[in-house]
Formats: structure tokens, C-alpha cells, sequence
């Protein structure tokens, strides 16, 4: 576990465990939201996340957390040693995403993108949701389903699967 992509819906936990899987491992991590978002929620150009993106492939060790275009996700996926997909259920991420929301009340997100305010992204944030269930979900298990063979792939699927896969490969 030395080149890590993890990807799943909204507010299904994956930066914590990015964080607790970076920490456990001793690997550099990189969050996708921080190479496609500019401050105030301005998209960065495909080829400024195309360049990052690749030159992070290029590294010997590394965890990537999250989404971003399709291709640049199929060339992730090809460059990992691991691939993880945290997919719990619909309401689960919807919950856990209004918590996060609610929380940037008080504090801001540690691993959002700079100069990006959490709260007023919220309502958009519910439709990509359901969007990502319904329209990104069935390609992205099919391209997770093809390196399968090759890959170390963790199909996470619930709660209780997520707290068993942290407490086997994060708490060390």
C-alpha cells in the first residue's frame, strides 16, 4: 500500500481516512479538491488539474482523495497499488454531509480547498450527491470492477466496514 486512490460519494468519510491512512503509512496525501478549486469555489482550467494530477503520479508514494475528471481518475486508478471506494449508503452520506456542513459552522474543513467556505456550497453539495449516486456511481464500479485483477480493491459499503478497514490498516 504504497499508491493509494481513494474515491466515493460526499461525506462517506474518506478524508478522515485519508488523514488516519497518510498518518498510519507514513504517505503524502493529496486531496483532490485542493488542486480543482480556487478560492471563492473557482474551478481550476483541466490541464492546471491534468498537470498536478500527473505530476503526483509520477511520485513513488502517495494517497489521492477524490474525484475530478473521469480520465485523470482511470489514469489514478491505473498508476495504484490500492484502490479504495468507500460506497455507503445514500443516506448515510447525505447525514454525515449535513454533520460536516454543520460543524463548518464552528470550525473550518481541515482538508477543504483554501478559500473555499463550506456552508454556502451546501445545497449544491446535496444535488452532486444524489447526481454521483445515480449518474457517476454505475461507470465508476465498472472501472473499479477492471483493475480488480490487478489492484488491492476495498470495496467499502458500509459504516461498520469503514471503522474494520481503519482499525486493520490505520490503527498501527
Amino acid at each position: 500500500m504504497t499508491r493509494i486512490a481513494v474515491i466515493g460519494n460526499a461525506g462517506g468519510g474518506k478524508s478522515t481516512l485519508c488523514r488516519k491512512l497518510s498518518q498510519a503509512r507514513q504517505l503524502p496525501l493529496f486531496p483532490i479538491d485542493q488542486i480543482q478549486w480556487k478560492p471563492g469555489w473557482t474551478a481550476a482550467s483541466y490541464d492546471e488539474v491534468k498537470r498536478e494530477h500527473d505530476h503526483i503520479l509520477a511520485e513513488e508514494r502517495w494517497i489521492i482523495d477524490g474525484w475530478g475528471p473521469f480520465d485523470l481518475i482511470e489514469a489514478r486508478f491505473a498508476a495504484s497499488d490500492t484502490i479504495i471506494l468507500v460506497d455507503l449508503p445514500l443516506t448515510v452520506h447525505y447525514w454525515w454531509t449535513i454533520k460536516r456542513q454543520v460543524a463548518c459552522l464552528f470550525r473550518p474543513r481541515l482538508d477543504g480547498p483554501e478559500g473555499c467556505p463550506m456552508l454556502p456550497v451546501t445545497w449544491p453539495l446535496l444535488k452532486m450527491i444524489w447526481q454521483i449516486h445515480h449518474r457517476a456511481r454505475p461507470k465508476l464500479l465498472d472501472m473499479v470492477e477492471r483493475y480488480r485483477a490487478g489492484k488491492d480493491v476495498f470495496h467499502i459499503k458500509s459504516p461498520r466496514e469503514l471503522r474494520r478497514f481503519v482499525r486493520t490498516y490505520c490503527d498501527v
